[in-house]
């Protein structure tokens, strides 16, 4: 029993990587179940034991590594409202370095950012994708609002919040396309500083996270 469940666990391994590996070079849309089956080596039927459908294949998919705007959303639910602004910087520089810390992290946002047409039977992925988007612009917004009084004129909580989330999936957009465009680990606070700067009054006068109040 043992071999038999290692066994099916193997293969429900080389049909995620073969998915993740075609979906990359073909796209989503474009690669069949019988394509992924074929690349893993097993029959179709292996595919649906493991597999209700291609959604439920992307799904897992996904679950494989925690991204880089999920890791955000769930990072700035804990995150705390000690110098907020200095603490969603540093978070910002440590999603965008993420992605080259972690090649199959970096391969599956390449897929979920370029690859992906969201198909009425990728409404769930998409949905979920959605979520995390919105959940990240919300808690940035009440991050923002513990230092309201330190945005520029005009400046709003919710306006910085849509600012920040349109910069860092713009760099993650990018970087996925060209990846000589920037270096994520030696460039990403020359590339989010100046943005602050915009937002925030004084911006080089606040103190870092770690700081006391």
């Amino acid at each position: 029993m043992r071999r038999t469940k290692e066994d099916a666990e193997k293969t429900r391994i080389a049909l995620l990587a073969s998915a993740e590996r075609l979906f990359l070079d073909k796209g989503v849309a474009h690669t069949s179940l019988d394509q992924i089956a074929r690349d893993a080596g097993v029959t179709r039927g292996a595919v649906y034991w493991h597999f209700q459908n291609k959604a439920h294949l992307f799904h897992e998919m996904l679950n494989q590594v925690r991204l880089p705007p999920e890791q955000m959303a769930e990072r700035l639910c804990s995150c705390t409202q000690q110098q907020p602004l200095r603490a969603l910087r540093d978070l910002c520089l440590d999603g965008i370095a993420s992605l080259a810390r972690d090649e199959q992290k970096r391969r599956i946002m390449t897929i979920l950012l370029h690859r992906c047409e969201f198909t009425d039977e990728l409404r769930e992925a998409e949905e979920r994708h959605h979520a995390f988007i919105n959940q990240f612009i919300e808690l940035c917004e009440k991050l923002l609002e513990c230092a309201g009084s330190k945005l520029l004129p005009g400046v709003t909580p919710r306006l910085a919040a849509r600012t920040i989330h349109a910069l860092i999936v713009g760099l993650f957009s990018d970087w996925t396309r060209d990846q000589t465009l920037f270096d994520p680990q030696q460039d990403a606070a020359a590339l989010v500083d100046p943005l602050f700067r915009g937002l925030v009054a004084d911006w080089d006068a606040v103190p870092p996270a770690s700081a006391p109040a």
